[in-house]
């Protein structure tokens, strides 16, 4: 042991230093070069019948499209234009759910409900406190696996 660490890791340490500098220099000495009296390589053939072997690529959704499909989720009468009604009406309805006592205005009881629910169905002694076996059942289910292998 040298200063509280063993040997081994100095010599691992070396090792892998070295490793790294005979890479670098091989890749810095590597030169792909034509081997003469090779012909240059074919260029590709320009057929237009796809290959069975080359599954085509989808094409790219262009930034365009995406935004004008979210603008067309947001325009819920279609008419081209957002009004804040339109925005604001998928959550009036989760601030509705959220609000129980239908006064208008959200506590923090009624925000964090799903969580107080949750931790009163673990606490299956009612202590008020939950161990860690008790926690261990708020862990959500995992999510099934496709049947198919697609």
């Amino acid at each position: 042991m040298i200063g509280g660490f063993p040997v081994w890791r100095y010599l691992a340490g070396a090792l892998a230093c070295f490793l790294l500098m005979s890479g670098a220099f091989l890749f810095w000495q590597g030169h792909a070069q034509q081997a003469p009296g090779l012909p240059p390589a074919p260029d590709k053939p320009a057929s237009s019948v796809m290959s069975p072997l080359k599954p085509s690529l989808a094409p790219e959704s262009t930034a365009k499209s995406r935004e004008e499909k979210r603008f067309n989720r947001a325009d819920r009468d279609n008419d081209g234009k957002i009004v804040l009604a339109e925005l604001l009406e998928p959550r009036q309805k989760a601030y509705a759910k959220l609000d129980t006592n239908h006064d208008g205005k959200l506590s923090f009881e009624e925000w964090g409900v799903t969580t107080i629910d949750k931790f009163k169905g673990a606490d299956s002694n009612r202590d008020g406190v939950l161990t860690r076996a008790e926690y261990a059942t708020t862990a959500p289910k995992p999510k099934p696996k496709p049947k198919c292998g697609c």
